[in-house]
Parts: C-alpha cells; structure tokens; sequence
C-alpha cells in the first residue's frame, strides 16, 4: 500500500495536480483502500495539523515581508548596499546579494526576496552593461538567502514538524546564511572580473552615512525581532507580530510609503501565500500520518544504517535526496513530506536536528533556482522579461557553488552550531 500511494503521488503530480491536493488525495484514497482507519480521522488530522501556536508565526512574517516590501525598505537597503560595494568589480552584482541578505532578515521568504530586490536591481545591472542572463541569475541565487536567514518561514515549518525549538533554528541559520551569501559573493566578483562587468562607482562617508540613517529603520526590524526571541523577551511567533506592528508604524507613518488603500492588497496578497502554505501543510499531515502508522520511517533508517553506519556517507546520500526532491518538490511541500523520514534516520546517527534542520533548508534553497520547479528563476525571469530557458546556463555555476556550500555546511556542524555554544 506504500508502493500504491507514492505510485498515486507521482502521477498526481505528472499530471500538474496542485501538491496540496496531490498529497490529500493521494493519502486519502489508500487510507480508503486500505479501510482500516474512518475517512473522519483524516479530517482531523489535516485541521489539527494547521491548528499550532507556532504556525501562526508563518501569516505573520509573510504579511510584515510584504508591509517592509511595499513601504520603501528595499529602495533603502539597496542604496546603502551600493554606498558600501558600488565600487567594487561586479559592484551591482554584489549589491543584489547583500541587499537580499538584508532584506532575507525581513522577509522570510525566497520568492518575496527575489521579487523585491529584483524590480530593482536587474534593470540596474542591465543598463550599466551586465549580461541579462547573468543579471537576472544573480538575483534568483540572491533570492535563496531569504529562507537561511532568519526570520524563515521554512524553518518555521521544519521546527514544527521535527520538534525543534524555532529559536534555535533562527540563530542557527545565521551564519551558514551569511556564508551562503558570501560564496555567492566571491563567484559574482570572479565572473565580472572576467567579463568586465561594473565597478568604479565612488560614495564618500557623507554618502554612506546619509544612506545609513535612511535606513536604519529598515536594519532596525531584524534588530528587534531576533534580539527580542534571543533575548526572551517573546516567542518568534509574537515576534512575528510584533515585526507586523512596526511594518505598519514605518511604511504608513515614518516612511509614508504606504497608503491605506494599498493595505488591502498587502493584506490579501499575504492570505492567499498563507493558505497556500496551510493547505499544503494540512495535506502533507494525512500523507505523514499514513507513513507512520506503516512504519515507513522506521523502516527507513533501519535499511539505511543497514547500508552503512558511517555519518558521512549516509549523509552524502540524504544530501543527493534532498537535492533531488528540491528539482521536483515545493520547498514548504518537501519539508512536511520529508521531515517526518529523515528526522530518524538522523537522530539514529547522531546528527544534531538543529544542525540536520540548517542542512535540509540550504539544500532545499537550491531547488529554488533548479528547473522545472525553479520558483525564484521564474520570477527573475518575469521581472527581467526574459525566457526562463534563456537562464540556464547562467545559472550552473550558482548552482554549482551552493552545492559546495551544503558539503561543507553538512560537514562542519559548527558553521551552524556556532552561536549556540555547541
């Protein structure tokens, strides 16, 4: 019956069947084949999976990345990266980096990142003479970082799903987050210098700090929201509300930025990503729930340690499974889906689960800018009117080098277990 239901699955998914539905209907049809549980149980299932005092954080951080987005903090952080790197060879190039690293300490978000960074700076890049391609790449690897660095809906939804303190996962993911964003760096200056690409803007400190104070605000709001769950001060769900509170006092009344009449569109845009993500949740809890009733993840690690007990290659192998699963998989989807398998098998081979948490979120960040699923290449592509073919080969070195990243992220635990003194 396993067999059946991965089988139903694939061609759920084959046939362009919406994941959140492919996976309810899916588990649904074998719980009814099967016949040994009430088609009731699976409708609880699916509400109490959604009804969790954590998961209220997710609608929260979606909405104050949409507040932060439409109230002039991008234009702001932008400018401020460019005070500080439009100097620099592949200057703009760079500015799209830190700026989605900043805006990442906002949004939460990889697809919010990329479109709030990239209606900028992709026509920046452009007009001072970057290839299109390379540009448009830039800001789609860019995008990657806003799921890393805290606050990260993924990381939210992993917390959750594992039974990890989000906390811990949100200073976890700060450096390895910063990592990634220098990696991306180093091969955005490599290639310009070859290319030629940019470099020679001059900014005096009257520019930088003039360019600070615009937007201290802005760096303000990750201040507060990870200072305050470090501190104990609240929970990263009443940090979430709180980052809506202050999205709303700056973008109305500091910035002035936002108008009331656009709150309606921030407001149910931010609904519309929120259901996605519930539905997608409630319907990935029916398929968990039937994993573990069969045993399947206990199976799992059983054959797993059976092949080998050594850390490192079991790791290698969960890493080319993660990378697999994020070509093909919505990244909220492939979390719920995968956690509940893989939560075992690393806890049976000694893996810290914040550590193991750090490494499913970098390697599910790839499958952002992998076709066919490539969200955050689809959305660069759609800002910089391009073909979404045309990115391909642009974007296998920043693929490259993010794999090189997980590696070395997966095999030295300390990147992300720094902060946390272990």
């Amino acid at each position: 019956m396993a067999l059946v239901l991965f089988i139903l699955l694939m061609v759920l998914f084959l046939i362009n069947v919406p994941i959140a539905v492919a996976l309810g209907l899916a588990s649904t049809l074998v719980f009814f084949l099967d016949g040994n549980v009430s088609l009731i149980v699976i409708i609880q299932r699916m509400f109490n999976s959604v009804d969790s005092f954590p998961l209220m954080a997710i609608p929260f951080f979606i909405l104050a990345g949409k507040l932060m987005e439409s109230g002039g903090i991008s234009q702001r952080l932008i400018h401020l990266a460019n005070v500080i790197f439009g100097r620099v060879k592949g200057g703009l190039g760079i500015v799209s980096i830190v700026a989605c690293a900043f805006f990442a300490a906002i949004s939460g978000s990889a697809a919010a990142t990329t479109a709030a960074v990239g209606a900028l700076m992709i026509p920046a890049m452009v007009n001072k003479g970057y290839d299109k391609s390379f540009a448009t790449a830039i800001q789609a690897a860019g995008g990657t970082i806003g799921i890393m660095i805290p606050p990260s809906v993924p990381l939210v939804l992993y917390g959750v799903a594992a039974g990890v303190s989000v906390s811990d996962l949100f200073i976890a993911g700060i450096v390895p987050g910063l990592f990634v964003m220098v990696s991306l760096i180093l091969l955005v200056y490599l290639i310009s210098l070859k290319e030629g690409y940019g470099g020679g803007e001059k900014f005096g400190f009257k520019d930088f700090f003039k360019a600070f104070f615009d937007a201290f605000l802005a760096l303000m709001m990750p201040v507060i929201i990870l200072g305050g769950i470090y501190g104990g001060i609240f929970t990263p769900t009443e940090a979430a509300v709180v980052a809506v509170v202050y999205g709303l006092i700056v973008g109305i009344f500091i910035y002035r930025e936002i108008k009331f009449k656009d709150l309606i569109h921030i407001f149910s845009s931010s609904v519309v990503v929120t259901a996605v993500i519930m539905f997608i949740i409630a319907g990935a809890s029916v398929f968990g729930y039937y994993l573990t009733r069969q045993r399947i993840p206990a199976e799992l690690t059983e054959l797993m340690l059976g092949v080998t007990e050594n850390w490192i290659i079991a790791l290698l192998i969960i890493n080319l499974l993660l990378l697999i699963c994020g070509v093909f998989l919505e990244t909220s989807a492939a979390i719920i889906i995968l956690t509940p398998i893989l939560v075992p098998i690393a806890s049976a081979l000694g893996i810290d689960l914040v550590h193991f948490g750090i490494i499913m979120i970098v390697n599910l960040g790839i499958g952002f800018i992998t076709p066919p699923v490539g969200v955050n290449l689809f959305v660069a592509a759609n800002i910089a009117g391009t073909k979404f073919e045309s990115l391909l080969k642009a974007i296998v070195p920043f693929i490259l080098i993010m794999i090189v990243d997980v590696i070395i992220i997966s095999f030295i635990p300390g990147i992300s277990l720094f902060l946390l003194g272990d």
